[in-house]
């Protein structure tokens, strides 16, 4: 066999067969890799560091691009920086980094005054009056190959931290407690929680949230500071491994809310915040399909909850009920209008914020309380993302709120709410004279096989010509599930890229939430085919319009869109060069059917129940990537990256799927983080290589690697 380089190589590693049966509905499949799951088995690890080993060897040859682009990462970024500052009680709150450093370090410094509400402009190189390092990630991650921060508050009254770790990489985080005003570590230590803790509005508690086996968090659990963890007491627990539950306090302090979902169907129950130990009542009782979330507000004195649903509104629409009889009378605020997917509610002492997405949009409004009617904010750009961003105060003269595109850095504005004046508080830094002029954005429609128009957002860099003049290099993304919706944002790696004649295209296809509800519907269960013949649609279109051609197309999707890449691969390899996989969900069909591994359950609602319904088993059986790798077909070149302690898309499905491609001739490649989670290494410097070599891969199969 040779390398990319013409230079000789070792064969790759042979994962040798061992047959075991699975019998589901009266169907036998023989898979002869499902022994790579003994994460714990010497064998098993030896096979995926030969794996890192052969990847390594056939990549080296890339090592000087992988060391020039992670120096174009890091030469365009300000490695020493801040956050735009946040108000909280008595304090501004921001992060810095450092030159040299992995991790932010959590930082504050006090109020000029009472009534400051505009956040002081800091410099990274000067001392700030009064400052206080809450936090700082690297002292923490000394002597640890992980770090990741899973909680981090400090109570209201400004005097004590809590900050929940993990070191592994499985998402299950020690929570600690340190007193800000003395510097002492308290004995507080609670662990195994999932992310997510928080100090009562009092400081007295802790509210957090625990796991089951199956990685799903189950149990509410109030922890009374200075008494020992065995005492915490359960607030809520939720037996039914469909949902999982989480736990936050209003942002008025006035309750603690307690939230169930799954994929279909949530509920929400109540605790008063100054009497924690008291019973839970529950806003709407769950109804199978009936999505909700509340938000509490006072209206001439009343208690309020603004609740959004999805009861006979497909889009959902937001009504007004009494808190204290959330099941009685409601008042209409925003009526459901087909098309216009209504996102979320946040709500404030004198009006409230709404998110909504139009036309593949996201979309943000002020509403009014008293008339209910919404005011939309404008931007100028064709392509865009905005949202609300670090607004924990309940009656601020201001709202925060995060804008970018795929040309404008991220940007954090705070908007005047009595003038209405958008104040630009800060633009992320991009060294190296970027100019958002040279660069060019446009959203274009692309026929489904069934003449479904999907959306396309592309950005080139204007040197090299308009796109669609002439086939270019294209990189084309891809995810489609969970109603998850891939906006235009700017990115730094992107640019190295970008600046050599690649055009980067984001493809919007059902199973995301881009246009609505029904686009998901429309991409999930048994309509999930969509999402797969979509993309194949979008790259067709593609290349049909003289954007690329298929020698240089290659896609990229990550998590449930590395089950998108898989397919894809599978239904069209003819159309790409190659295909990236970050930890891809290859081998759903044996996930899906094992309740006993992390999540399943709760997934049924987004694939369906192989486990019990014949319909779905053999539905998944025609479409999960490692199902359908087929003899006799020419494969684009396959990149799979995995983690070896991700728990929410095991190693071992793209372990299974590589060992499988290359029997079947293809060629792949798997590259198996040994100390990470299911969101890759951590630390920025470690994530930017990791880009790097990601990039300089897809940049040799594109064919520009030498410019």
């Amino acid at each position: 066999m040779t390398a990319d380089n013409n230079t000789t190589v070792p064969n790759p590693p042979v994962a040798l067969p061992r047959p075991t049966a699975r019998s589901h509905h009266g169907d036998t499949v023989e898979d002869r890799y499902e022994w790579l799951r003994a994460k714990d088995d010497a064998e098993v690890i030896s096979h995926l560091e030969a794996e890192n080993a052969y990847t390594q060897k056939r990549t080296e040859h890339l090592d000087g691009l992988r060391g020039t682009i992670f120096e174009e990462i890091k030469s365009r970024t300000l490695e020493t920086d801040l956050s735009v500052p946040t108000r909280r009680g008595q304090w501004w709150y921001y992060g810095r980094t450092v030159e040299g450093s992995q991790y932010g370090i959590q930082c504050r410094a006090p109020l000029a005054s009472a009534d400051d509400w505009t956040p002081p402009e800091l410099s990274p190189d000067t001392v700030i009056d009064g400052e206080q390092i809450l936090l700082d990630g690297n002292k923490e991650a000394e002597g640890h190959d992980f770090f990741s921060l899973g909680s981090f508050e400090v109570s209201n009254d400004g005097t004590l931290m809590l900050f929940g770790v993990d070191l592994a990489g499985d998402e299950r985080y020690t929570v600690q407690v340190r007193n800000l005003v003395t510097g002492e570590q308290l004995p507080d230590q609670i662990a195994g929680t999932s992310a997510g803790a928080g100090f009562s509005p009092d400081g007295r508690f802790i509210v957090y949230s625990t796991v089951d086996d199956a990685w799903r968090p189950d149990t509410v659990l109030l922890h009374e500071l200075g008494t020992p963890v065995e005492h915490d007491v359960t607030l809520f627990h939720e037996p039914d491994e469909r949902y999982w539950v989480g736990a936050g306090f209003t942002r008025s302090d006035r309750y603690l809310v307690i939230g169930l979902g799954s994929s279909i169907t949530s509920e929400e129950w109540l605790i008063d915040a100054d009497d924690l130990r008291s019973q839970p009542r529950v806003v709407w009782p769950r109804r199978e399909g009936v999505e909700y979330e509340s938000e509490h507000a006072v209206i001439d004195g009343e208690d309020v909850l603004y609740i959004l649903h999805n009861e006979d509104a497909l889009d959902f629409e937001l009504v007004r009920v009494s808190a204290a009889d959330p099941a009685g009378a409601r008042t209409g605020v925003i009526t459901h209008k087909p098309g216009q997917r209504l996102l979320g509610i946040s709500t404030f002492r004198d009006w409230g914020v709404v998110g909504y997405r139009r036309d593949g949009l996201a979309r943000m409004g002020l509403l009014n309380y008293e008339t209910n009617a919404v005011d939309e904010l404008e931007f100028d750009e064709p392509l865009y993302a905005v949202g609300g961003g670090g607004n924990p105060e309940w009656a601020p003269p201001i709202l925060r709120l995060g804008y970018g595109s795929f040309v404008t850095p991220g940007t954090v504005y705070d908007l005047d709410i009595a003038s209405r004046r958008l104040h630009l508080r800060k633009r992320q830094p991009v060294l190296g004279g970027y100019d958002p002029e040279d660069y060019a954005q446009a959203r274009v429609w692309a026929p489904a096989a069934d003449g479904t128009q999907i959306p396309l957002s592309l950005v080139w860099k204007r040197s090299f010509g308009e796109a669609g003049s002439e086939p270019r290099p294209l990189h084309l993304y891809g995810y489609g599930s969970y109603e998850h919706s891939i906006d235009p944002g700017f990115s730094i790696a992107r640019l190295s890229e970008l600046d050599r004649g690649v055009i980067f295209a984001v493809a919007h296809v059902r199973g995301g939430g881009e246009m609505g509800r029904q686009w998901y519907e429309d991409g999930k269960l048994l309509a999930k085919r969509n999402t797969f013949t979509d993309f194949v649609g979008c790259a067709r279109h593609l290349i049909d319009q003289r954007y690329t051609s298929a020698d240089r197309l290659v896609a990229e999707g990550g998590s449930a869109g590395g089950l998108l890449m898989g397919a894809i691969a599978n239904l069209a390899p003819e159309l790409f060069a190659g295909v990236l996989a970050d930890v891809p969900f290859v081998d759903a069909l044996t996930t899906i059917l094992d309740p006993t591994l992390p999540l399943t359950v709760i997934e049924w609602d987004e694939w369906g129940d192989p486990l019990h319904n014949s319909d779905v088993y053999e539905y998944m059986k025609s479409y999960s990537p490692y199902e359908n790798v087929r003899p006799g077909v020419h494969y684009p070149r396959i990149l799979a990256v995995t983690s070896l302690n991700d728990t929410r898309v095991m190693y071992v499905e793209p372990a299974k799927w590589v060992a499988r491609l290359r029997e079947v001739g293809a060629d792949a490649m798997l590259k198996c983080e040994m100390v990470a989670g299911h969101g890759g290494v951590s630390g920025r410097y470690n994530a930017w290589q990791e880009r790097a070599f990601e990039l300089a891969w897809l940049l040799d199969v594109l064919g520009v690697a030498d410019r």
